[in-house]
């Protein structure tokens, strides 16, 4: 019998709708720039990207109804709604699920102009809130994804708008890495991402999912 210095941390995992079962969280790849509106206003050219991915710890996620600590460190926290895949036996999606992208906007930008890596940036503590996950095949590959705070619509988009889809997304990431079961990919956010400050009600939609709420704290 294996003798742990500290106790295992629990396996993160999320929900699944309509089912008791959990589906456990390996950990979080995402996609960067993946709609061309968006990399067109982070000061990119759409017609000249090429894929690219960055990564979140899988305890990263907030899940269950829970809501997100106002990180330490920045003074512009971003919200990025995004579809979710989850990936299942034999590197295949099994689901999906409505993600926000959490993001230290300002230390993003000193990283990106020093040529340093995102990750104080992007795989924060509960940097990936995230709601149920619903099996099978997408509901409607051209829905509506979009999101508000505090009642605005800040983000509106259709997930036909990505540049790579998601079926893509999992062929560019299995050349990098391994995909398992367990592992989710956060495949890209609209236009129109901004800032969030303690207090703000975030709602992210998806035709077809289940809807994410959370308020930053």
């Amino acid at each position: 019998m294996t003798q742990w210095l500290f106790p295992p941390r629990p396996i993160p995992s999320l929900p699944i709708v309509g089912d008791d079962r959990r589906l456990p969280v390996r950990r979080i790849l995402c996609v960067g720039q993946n709609y061309a509106a968006h990399a067109r206003e982070m000061g990119s050219d759409p017609d000249k990207q090429t894929p690219f991915f960055f990564s979140k710890p899988g305890d990263a996620l907030v899940t269950d109804g829970a809501n997100p600590a106002y990180p330490s460190a920045t003074d512009n926290l971003h919200y990025e709604a995004e579809l979710v895949a989850a990936i299942g036996e034999g590197g295949r999606i099994v689901g999906w699920a409505v993600g926000c992208d959490l993001t230290r906007r300002d230390l993003q930008a000193e990283a990106k102009k020093a040529g340093r890596p995102w990750d104080a940036a992007k795989g924060f503590d509960q940097s990936a809130p995230c709601g149920a996950v619903t099996l099978g095949a997408l509901p409607d590959p051209a829905g509506r994804i979009e999101l508000s705070v505090n009642g605005q619509v800040r983000q509106s988009s259709r997930l036909d708008d990505m540049i790579l889809n998601p079926d893509r997304i999992v062929e560019e990431a299995g050349k990098l890495w391994a995909l398992q079961a367990g592992d989710l990919i956060f495949t890209g956010t609209p236009s129109g991402v901004g800032p969030v400050v303690r207090g703000d009600t975030v709602v992210a939609t998806i035709d077809g999912l289940e809807t994410l709420k959370f308020e930053i704290v």
